[in-house]
Formats: structure tokens, C-alpha cells, sequence
């Protein structure tokens, strides 16, 4: 196999055309990843609402930063290493998206018999691969997110619904910037322009970054207060 052959190395060609023409328009590109984003994040809230809502309450009682432990900047550390991983993986959902569905494609042109069968089968059945984790992955935080919300509401002696309200100022923000990726896969997919993802994944993990963490700092030393203020 020669160098060029690479997937990702004959993705620049196209990846360098695509930063070009958003970099001439980027508004209606971000605001597109914007409203995507957004809306898997309130879809999210609004799981882990309903799961908070029918959990038991653990009896152990859990730290509350600002509340029952004091913040610190390894507490920003540790939100920010969570984060991390979550946005990697809708990055890698980014780039398994362009592998799948640009680049398996044209090596199943090169091919004939059964490698290009091979080639044409295996290219959907990834987009599902990379589906199914990716909805396995916003399941599992709707019920963890939740169940943690449902004992910490009960420890503080408030409402679910007034918790998250308290958590808004950085839930939306760290919510907004992990599902960039996530958003841009979506309509790229939906648009047949997987030959995007690859700069999708550069601007939006570009983009995430300095949001997380300016969402971790205000998690650690500013929703506190919000939420000390709505249990007085």
C-alpha cells in the first residue's frame, strides 16, 4: 500500500478545499453546528430529567462542589479529563463518519468481485457501528447524569428540575461544545457530505476546546453559588 492510498492522507486534497470555502462563509456553517448541538443537548436535559425524576435516590450522600466540598482547581482538572474523553469520541465518530462513507466508497471503484463487495458493505455497516456507540454513549450519560441528579437533589433537599436549572450556565456551554462533532456528523450525513467531516472535526474540536474549558471553571467556582442561592 503506498502512502497516498491512506485514508486520511487522501482526505487533505479535500479537507483543505472545504476549510477554504467555510472560511469564506462560516456563519451559516457554525450557526448549522449551533442549532444542531443545541438540540442534542436539550434532548439530552430533558432525558436526564425524566430519569432523575423516576430514580431512587442513593442513601450515600455525594460531594457537592462549593456546597459540601470545597472547589479546586483539581476538581477543573478532573471535569475537564471527563470531557475529553467524550469529545474524542465524537471526533473519532467525525473521522470514522469521512473513513465510511467517502473513502470506502471510492476504494470499492478500484475493486472488483468480492473486495468490492467487501468495500460496499462495509462502508453502511461502520456509519451503524459508529450510530450505535454514539446512542449508546448519550444513553449512558442521560442515566448517569440522572441518577446523580436524583440523590444530590434529595441530599440538598430541592427539586431535580430546580437542580438542573442551577447547572444551566455551564451544562449548556460544556453540552454545546461536545456535541459539535456530533452535530456536524449528523449533517453531513443527512447532506451526503462525508467528504467534510474530516475539516468538521478540526474546526469543531478547534472550537470545543477552550469552551470546555471555560464551562469546567464555571462548573467548579461559579454554578455553585447559583445553587447555594436557590436552596437558602
Amino acid at each position: 500500500m503506498q502512502v497516498q492510498d491512506l485514508a486520511l492522507v487522501r482526505g487533505l486534497g479535500p479537507t483543505r478545499g472545504t476549510l477554504v470555502r467555510w472560511n469564506a462563509r462560516p456563519g451559516p456553517v457554525l450557526l448549522a453546528w449551533s442549532l444542531g448541538s443545541l438540540t442534542v443537548a436539550a434532548l439530552l436535559l430533558g432525558a436526564v430529567y425524566l430519569v432523575a425524576l423516576a430514580m431512587q435516590a442513593d442513601p450515600t450522600p455525594l460531594p457537592v462542589l462549593g456546597i459540601t466540598a470545597p472547589p479546586s482547581l483539581d476538581d477543573v482538572a478532573q471535569i475537564l479529563h471527563r470531557n475529553a474523553l467524550v469529545l474524542a469520541l465524537h471526533a473519532f465518530a467525525c473521522v470514522a463518519g469521512y473513513i465510511a462513507g467517502s473513502s470506502l466508497p471510492r476504494e470499492a471503484a478500484r475493486r472488483s468481485g468480492i473486495w468490492r463487495r467487501v468495500h460496499d458493505a462495509a462502508g453502511p455497516l461502520a456509519i451503524a457501528f459508529v450510530t450505535a456507540a454514539t446512542l449508546f454513549s448519550l444513553m449512558t450519560q442521560a442515566f448517569v447524569i440522572g441518577s446523580t441528579a436524583t440523590t444530590v437533589s434529595a441530599q440538598l433537599g430541592i427539586a431535580p428540575g430546580l437542580l438542573l436549572v442551577a447547572l444551566l450556565p455551564h451544562a449548556l456551554l460544556e453540552l454545546w461544545a461536545l456535541f459539535l462533532p456530533l452535530a456536524a456528523w449528523l449533517i453531513a450525513s443527512r447532506r451526503g457530505r462525508w467528504d467534510e467531516l474530516l475539516a468538521a472535526t478540526v474546526v469543531t474540536v478547534t472550537i470545543a476546546i477552550p469552551v470546555l474549558i471555560l464551562a469546567s471553571v464555571i462548573e467548579v467556582y461559579v454554578s455553585p453559588h447559583l445553587l447555594a442561592a436557590l436552596i437558602r
